[in-house]
């Protein structure tokens, strides 16, 4: 079964991101960061399946970055996947620990959802 993925290139509601809950997962909405092209791939089962689309669309692999939207708390973005594991990037864990790649990601998120 596939789960729909989508590309957020405008500011959205954070709101909007609850049509990805259950599809497949009930609390959690995976994404993917472009951190070059300043874009978003939310939604789908795993993190390499919105990383797949988005090399489709032109992406390059080192610039794509990983982490878990959980909607329902007050601390709602986890930056930790599979994906995220780089060791020529100097990044051998799934959460992401390069300061300037989480700055990049966190301020990529806050352009394109609005938390209100």
């Amino acid at each position: 079964m596939s789960y729909p993925i989508k590309i957020i290139k405008k500011r959205i509601k954070k709101e909007d991101l609850n049509e990805f809950l259950n599809n497949p997962f009930p609390e959690v909405v995976k994404f993917v960061v472009d951190i070059e092209k300043r874009i978003l791939a939310v939604g789908g089962e795993l993190h390499s399946d919105a990383a797949e689309l988005l090399t489709e669309k032109g992406s390059d692999s080192r610039n794509l970055w990983g982490g878990n939207f959980l909607l329902k708390r007050k601390d709602w973005v986890q930056l930790s996947s599979l994906i995220n594991i780089k060791p020529s990037q100097d990044n051998s864990l799934m959460e992401v620990k390069r300061k300037e790649v989480k700055e990049k990601m966190k301020s990529i998120i806050n352009e394109l959802i609005n938390e209100k």
